[in-house]
């Protein structure tokens, strides 16, 4: 295990910032990922962090020991780092076996060491007796697990994982994902896994780093990342969050402020004490809202979209008072309403977005 230090980091192309000023403290056996859109600087992350680029400010320190400054970079084989890349990488001509053991012969180890660390990487991953194997016989999740057994068999401090579901189906990304989380719970070895998928995020990791436009968003646990997002960018892009304009009164001790969107007054939570605001942001989520009951005040809308998602139809309705805002509930089937059909919305919860700056880092 190692703890993971990124004080401050920098990496610049030309004029453009990949990554600017990003600060993260990942625990020793802790399971980090690292989720954010195409583009957000993910990927130049974990470069940095396996040392293949070399950084323009800040560092970093694995197991207490720096290993990327300006002017100083040490060696990725150095670093006792692992990688499992999206792609296997695997030697078609090689037994799964002579995969595993590939790195330890390169690096020189005796045979009977190399073939008692292979056969336990295999038995990790749970590859037992198909070492004789090559790796076209295998289905794509044990291609993967091949590549970890590989990585592992390197006894890392630090396992990187980028994107390593991307090429498999939905069957095997869900069998996967068991795969990936049993393993960490039994090795308790320190992962940072890269995605941009946030049902793989929030179903694997302790904590989520979000990443845009190479500025970290937020770092918190899936509960408090989906229930209190810390800015706007994090609220749109985590669990369809909708986010509205709205009044709102100061924030009580226990964490609930008066709020007025779109006329309707409601109660929702935010930071205690926060300062009220006639121009806050706040982030709604569809089970936050519901049809109005008979007598019930609500925004009116009008529903312009019923898509059935088996059990219930996710709605879409329009505020009247501002067309181009959509609201996104579920009600269940039989859905009493059609598209076209007037429609008063109540809000039952909701969450003051802390931030003033959509984008700005809290």
């Amino acid at each position: 295990m190692a703890r993971l230090e990124i004080d401050s980091v920098t990496r610049r192309f030309g004029t453009f910032r990949a990554l600017d000023c990003v600060s993260l403290d990942v625990r020793d056996g802790e399971f980090l990922a690292v989720l954010g859109p195409s583009g957000c600087g993910k990927t130049t992350l974990l470069r940095a962090i396996a040392g293949f680029d070399q950084i323009d400010g800040g560092r970093i320190v694995i197991g207490g020991r720096e290993v990327s400054a300006p002017g100083s970079n040490v060696p990725p084989e150095e670093r006792r780092v692992g990688i499992v890349f999206q792609s296997y990488a695997l030697w078609p001509h090689m037994s799964v076996a002579d995969n595993v053991a590939y790195a330890l012969k390169v690096a020189g180890m005796p045979r009977p060491e190399r073939v008692k660390r292979t056969q336990s990487a295999l038995a990790l991953v749970g590859l037992d007796g198909f070492g004789d194997r090559r790796p076209g016989l295998l289905s794509g999740g044990q291609r993967q697990r091949v590549a970890l057994a590989r990585c592992l068999a390197m006894t890392p401090s630090l396992v990187l994982l980028d994107e390593p579901l991307a090429n498999l189906d939905v069957h095997l990304r869900a069998a996967m994902e068991n795969e990936f989380a049993d393993f960490h719970r039994r090795t308790a070895t320190t992962m940072i896994y890269i995605t941009h998928d946030q049902a793989e995020a929030m179903a694997l990791a302790d904590r989520i780093a979000v990443l845009d436009h190479g500025r970290l968003q937020q770092v918190a646990s899936p509960s408090e990342l989906y229930r209190q997002p810390a800015n706007e960018t994090v609220a749109r892009f985590i669990g369809e969050g909708m986010v509205l304009p709205a009044k709102t009164g100061p924030g009580s001790p226990d964490g609930v402020s008066d709020v007025v969107v779109y006329g309707l007054g409601c109660r929702m939570r935010s930071l205690p004490g926060r300062p009220g605001n006639e121009n806050a942001k706040v982030c709604l989520r569809p089970r936050d809202l519901r049809p109005a009951k008979a007598g019930e005040a609500g925004i009116a809308c009008t529903v312009s979209r019923l898509v059935y998602q088996g059990g219930f139809f996710r709605l879409e309705a329009a505020i009247r008072s501002c067309p181009d805002t959509v609201l996104q509930l579920e009600v269940d089937e039989p859905a009493s309403v059609a598209q076209g059909d007037a429609l008063d919305v109540v809000i039952d919860s909701g969450w003051v977005i802390p931030g003033d700056d959509a984008g700005e880092p809290r």
